[in-house]
């Protein structure tokens, strides 16, 4: 395996950031039931569970983006349960760096944040994804993102609702603001982001796409693996946009944005990385399966995991 050290991000009280801190339907109703069970706080399991007391029990703390996946899709190691809890990663790091949550592994949708506001001594990426436009065939305001000529035209379109996270919470958040900075370049737009924008189309990350259900929005910044999860329609954006490809790492990395705690994070390709925090056999077990069997569970769900995966970085210990 590969092993790097990566240097802290900046810290910084001065914000880079310009303005505010496929078809189908079947699964909808489940999925977005499940994403407010998460937001709530609560916990979903995963894999075979056996009695309570009798299995040990390994608590993963994830990324909202990968929660379906790990619920749903992930097969944890015979004799251990998995209970999962998910959030947006930036709030995930916060509640783990204030004593809030105390899990056995913990998985972000950005290894950067296990930098700062994180410092943990090692973390493996595992999974890559992009940003994708959905948008709901069922509203009038989708039907004009689908049958548009330019999707950002489309989204200042007044007859459509947008919907997106919020960038102080979740990496999908600041990856929207980094995309829509990508654009106004690529497309020689430069006031698109402050066009666009407005504080009353953000929702949490769990939620978003439930919003589609209800008719409450008619498209959405979202990653590709929630699209193809949820069998919503989506626009790809182009690789110089999207966070994507790493050809394009040198561009993505001249956009950021500052978290409330002063952390500035830099655009770059997206991944996907998990640290575990205990050293029982059965959170080693669970770590491994993760880790490296997250082809098997996370591409069918629209991921992208390279060969190169599991990427480790920091002092790792010989069990990892």
């Amino acid at each position: 395996m590969t092993r790097e050290r990566r240097s802290r991000p900046t810290r910084t009280d001065a914000a880079e950031n310009t303005s505010d801190s496929a078809n189908g339907s079947s699964r909808r109703a489940f999925l977005a039931s499940v994403g407010g069970v998460a937001a709530a706080g609560l916990t979903a399991t995963a894999g075979c569970l056996g009695r309570a007391g009798s299995t040990p029990t390994v608590s993963i703390l994830a990324a909202g983006s990968l929660q379906r996946a790990l619920t749903a899709e992930f097969e944890s190691p015979e004799g251990t349960r998995v209970e999962v809890e998910a959030h947006g990663s930036a709030r995930v790091a916060r509640m783990v760096d204030d004593d809030q949550r105390d899990p056995d592994i913990v998985a972000l949708a950005d290894p950067t944040l296990f930098d700062a506001p994180l410092s943990v001594p090692w973390y493996a990426t595992f999974a890559n994804n992009a940003l994708v436009v959905a948008y709901n065939p069922q509203t009038d305001g989708g039907e004009r993102v689908a049958d548009a000529a330019s999707w950002p035209d489309a989204l200042l379109d007044d007859g459509v609702s947008l919907g997106r996270t919020d960038p102080d919470l979740d990496p999908l958040g600041y990856r929207t603001r980094f995309a829509l900075a990508l654009a106004a370049d690529y497309y020689g737009r430069p006031a698109f982001a402050n066009d666009l924008l407005r504080r009353d189309q953000i929702y949490p990350e769990t939620q978003l796409l439930a919003q589609f259900d209800a008719g409450g929005i008619d498209a959405a910044f979202v990653y590709r693996s929630m699209a193809v999860e949820r069998d919503y329609p989506y626009l790809e954006l182009p690789a110089e946009i999207n966070l994507s490809d790493p050809e394009h790492a040198s561009a993505y990395a001249t956009v950021s944005y500052t978290l409330p705690e002063g952390v500035t994070v830099r655009g770059g390709p997206i991944r996907y990385a998990a640290t575990r925090r205990t050293d029982t056999a059965a959170s080693k077990s669970v770590f491994e399966a993760l880790v490296g069997t997250a082809g098997e569970f996370l591409e069918p769900s629209g991921f992208a995991v390279r060969a190169s995966h599991p990427h480790y970085f920091g002092d790792v210990p010989p069990s990892a």
